[in-house]
């Protein structure tokens, strides 16, 4: 399968042969219940290869086999192809074996070939061809169109989906039971053991192993396991949060668990499994979680402290109130009072502006999102995330690097202490918004310079802005979208990248900010004002 074929859950393509509705048949090839199928794609045209990205179940009819060599005619014309795509003109057969070798070259995982109204029976060569290049053929009969092959494809990848994620609640829930019981550790990594069928193992910063749970590896698995672990070993700076290998035919993985700093040597959690899918990266981020939850507690001496401010804060205090307890926390322990925010968002992903309906899509929404905080929070170190709308929220120390993430899209704040985590926040929110617009995958918060906004008292600098932009003040989407287009350089498509919205809903905004605000963006000095005003709101 090409390296470009999308993440999707695959299809046997045996499943599709015991379906009595489409009458599948496969005549040539590996067995069917050896390949996988991850899309479906139709094309009558004769070279597929620019035109799949692998582990399609390709579909024709034939078409452009008239007249070819796979008619059976030896040097018959080229109505889909020619001598140069590789229809010999004296080979019967020729036309289809080239067709079958580059089919193959461009990863497809099988064939299927229509009955009627081009071909009554399917061309023998193909069915040779097919056999020497190992590829399966299926035979569709006549009263079965593409549309419904497609059809019962994504229907099996839709519910293979649901089965995965009731698998991850599952084991969600059995790793939360574990880590409520009298010995938590060992308990959860039986769990995870258990639902990945691995080895799973804690280790402590020398590489011993403090718990075990699963089945045996070999000494040369147990070796490599180590060297994982050293590789994201928390003393060392700059170290990856995790690590993948495989040693004959094993998956190695290795999670760095949060909390630890230089030279604290937190332990590493490492597994050993015979296969390493979407499933087994889920439950292994949330375990990784638990446990850095677990073992935090005996890291720090201002860990109570800690603790003590979020119990403060989910009684009703005020941040106000809990920053003293949190700064006497860093005093106590010697580490930087500060904090950074980081907002998140997975490539390619949009911000959700409301919740999707159907209580069954709002279950899978909030899994997605737990699943994505549980596999940021393992990434960045921190067990401090939260997911909101798309959109995924992280807290962590001021010392510790944020990089950007494979398949992420980042915006750090500035470090901040406790009481300014707010400011902190929004800085984030037009990091993240900054990035996405720029398609960069990490973008962090530029202190501005101080300009003539220096010059204005703070105090009449903030009451002139709210007098300016008192029309729009309600609006929030107003607002954000010419803070966002200001800061764009006025480019509709940038903003509406940024925003997650369409283009004509960035410019219907801004013709309405504009007719609120009586003001010409055509007019640099009004832009100027405006971009003054919203830095106080």
């Amino acid at each position: 399968m090409s390296e470009l074929t999308p993440p999707t859950t695959a299809v046997p393509l045996s499943s599709l042969l015991l379906r009595t509705d489409l009458g599948l048949r496969q005549v040539a090839g590996p067995p069917a219940d050896e390949v996988s199928v991850y899309w479906v794609h139709t094309s009558e045209m004769a070279d597929p290869v620019p035109y799949l990205l692998g582990g399609e179940l390709l579909l024709t009819a034939g078409v452009h086999f008239a007249g070819n060599e796979a008619a059976g005619e030896p040097g018959g014309g080229a109505a889909g192809g020619s001598a140069a795509d590789g229809a010999g003109t004296g080979d019967s057969g020729g036309y289809l074996e080239h067709y079958v070798a580059r089919t193959v070259e461009a990863g497809a995982a099988a064939l299927g070939f229509g009955l009627a109204p081009v071909h009554d029976t399917t061309p023998p060569a193909l069915v040779a061809a097919c056999d020497r290049y190992g590829l399966p053929l299926v035979e569709v009969p006549p009263r079965t169109p593409f549309t419904a092959i497609a059809r019962a494809v994504w229907q099996a990848m839709a519910e293979a989906r649901h089965r995965e994620l009731r698998r991850i609640t599952e084991a969600q829930q059995g790793l939360a039971s574990a880590a409520a019981r009298p010995d938590p550790v060992p308990a959860v990594l039986r769990q995870l053991a258990h639902h990945l069928d691995a080895r799973a193992a804690l280790l402590d910063p020398r590489g011993a192993e403090l718990y075990v749970a699963g089945h045996s590896v070999t000494a040369e698995v147990h070796t490599a396991l180590t060297a994982l672990a050293a590789v994201v070993r928390p003393d060392r700076t700059g170290a990856p949060a995790s690590a993948t290998d495989t040693v004959g035919g094993t998956r190695l993985a290795a999670y760095a668990l949060a909390g630890g700093g230089p030279g604290e040597g937190s332990p590493v959690l490492v597994l050993a499994a015979e296969r390493r899918d979407f499933r087994e990266q889920a439950i292994a981020a949330m375990a990784a979680v638990l446990l850095s939850l677990l073992t935090g507690p005996y890291r720090g001496a201002g860990d109570e402290r800690r603790t003590a401010a979020l119990v403060r804060l989910l009684l009703g205090g005020s941040p106000d109130e809990v920053a003293p307890l949190l700064a006497t926390a860093s005093a106590a322990d010697g580490t930087d009072p500060h904090w950074t925010v980081v907002h998140a968002r997975r490539r390619g992903a949009a911000p959700i502006a409301s919740p999707p309906h159907g209580a069954e899509r709002r279950r899978e929404a909030e899994l997605r999102d737990a699943l994505a905080a549980g596999e940021l929070a393992a990434a960045l170190g921190t067990p401090l995330v939260d997911a909101d709308g798309g959109t995924l929220r992280a807290l962590l120390p001021a010392g510790r690097e944020v990089t950007a993430r494979p398949g992420w899209t980042l915006g750090v704040s500035e470090p901040v202490p406790a009481g300014g985590l707010p400011t902190a926040d929004a800085q984030a929110a037009a990091a993240l918004r900054r990035a996405v617009a720029n398609r960069a995958g990490l973008d962090r918060h530029r202190s501005p310079r101080a300009g003539f906004a220096a010059l204005v008292a703070e105090e009449e600098a903030r009451a002139y802005a709210v007098a300016r932009l008192a029309p729009i003040a309600d609006s929030a989407a107003l607002t954000g979208t010419l803070r966002t287009w200001l800061s764009l350089h006025g480019s509709w498509d940038r903003t509406a990248v940024a925003l997650g919205v369409h283009r004509n809903t960035v410019r219907q905004r801004i013709a309405r900010a504009c007719a609120l605000l009586d003001a010409d963006l055509d007019d640099a000095e009004v832009r100027a004002d405006l971009w003054f005003a919203l830095r106080y709101v």
